[in-house]
């Protein structure tokens, strides 16, 4: 079996392809990235040394795809992955990188009838729907008021599927979801298998630190190097929640549906570490206080901003009923490792640092 890896140099790419690898005897993994992101470059010698090959090319470039061996299936690990991608205009860019990609990936799928996965996005989400879901002060952090009607879909287990993906979603959120529309598309006119995997924060250790990344690892090199840290929005008090998950965990659900691609389940599902694997930035802080020691004064700072949410955490159930599959790696043992891989890289992150 080949499958091609489309971002394999980002940081969910390269675990994707690396964890395929080991997981199948008899896998071909072929990635290919365009390395506009700084840093990616540095992953395409360790691919290599798996046996992975690396194609130095761009998903919005149909020509860089025809170029390709056939697969037998794609993993969309590529995107412009920041909320605020397009707001200051340049949604051309934005629109190119995941919805234009996508199309270019669809019909490679088409030609080679194979198998398409899609690492979409909890952004897909009505951002008004998520600031109306009712929550009170709890400790270090919010929760859902059970007292109160929650909107369908929400509850204290976190977001289902059923919720809402009416606008605004960001324009981030919404070339996602366009994506999901045409990918499902293109699964029922040209009968391929096609899964989409609403992914909340990817978090652990070798990420680069960029705030679009996820704000674990950006919060933990930060808290290291001494550099600003800002509690926004709601209040600057730092109790908005997000959980994570560990890529290893995702990409043991991405090998189940590459060996069961025609099995009678959803074709989406939310995929995240749920409640348990949750945090606020306060808490954050405290991890950070207590591993990594002292560090910067975080600065509170009152007024939201655009496309800011309060609260999200995965409600993963239908992943777990469809697929048995759950998170395995716990948030202690993720968040540990990404300060225990700061740490033993300090030279790298500053690196970065100084050129984010």
């Amino acid at each position: 079996m080949r499958v091609l890896v489309t971002g394999v140099c980002g940081f969910v790419g390269r675990h994707v392809a690396t964890d395929l690898k080991q997981a199948f005897n008899d896998l071909e993994v072929v990635g290919i990235d365009n390395l506009l992101r700084r840093g990616s470059e540095t992953n395409i010698a360790p691919l290599k040394a798996l046996g992975c090959q690396f194609v130095h090319g761009d998903v919005r470039a149909a020509e860089d795809l025809a170029e390709l061996p056939r697969a037998d299936w794609i993993i969309d690990c590529a995107a412009n992955p920041s909320v605020l991608a397009g707001v200051s205009g340049g949604t051309n860019q934005l629109v190119s990188h995941n919805l234009t990609g996508t199309l270019n990936l669809l019909e490679k799928c088409r030609r080679d009838s194979a198998g398409f996965v899609i690492l979409s996005s909890s952004r897909v989400y009505s951002i008004d729907a998520l600031n109306a879901i009712p929550l009170v002060e709890q400790g270090a952090r919010l929760v859902v008021d059970e007292a109160r009607p929650t909107p369908d879909g929400a509850s204290a287990l976190g977001i289902s599927e059923k919720f809402s993906t009416a606008a605004p979603v960001s324009l981030y959120g919404g070339t996602k979801l366009a994506s999901e529309i045409v990918a499902l598309e293109y699964a029922a006119a040209f009968g391929f298998p096609v899964w989409i995997d609403r992914c909340g924060v990817l978090a652990g250790p070798g990420q680069f630190g960029r705030i679009d990344q996820g704000i674990f690892a950006y919060w933990i090199y930060q808290w290291l190097l001494g550099r600003p840290l800002s509690y926004i929005g709601y209040g600057g008090g730092g109790l908005q929640v997000r959980d994570f998950l560990a890529p290893r965990d995702l990409t043991r659900l991405l090998e189940k549906q590459l060996r069961h691609p025609t099995a009678a389940v959803p074709r989406i599902v939310n995929v995240g570490g749920g409640a348990s694997r949750s945090m606020s930035l306060r808490e954050l802080s405290m991890f950070c206080q207590q591993a990594l020691g002292p560090g910067p004064q975080v600065r509170s700072v009152a007024e939201t901003r655009r496309y800011d949410i309060p609260y999200y955490v995965t409600d993963a159930r239908l992943a777990e009923a469809s697929w048995d599959w759950h998170p395995e790696e716990t948030r202690e043992q993720t968040l540990e490792a990404i300060a225990r891989w700061a740490r033993e890289h300090r030279s790298v992150i500053e690196a970065l640092a100084a050129v984010s």
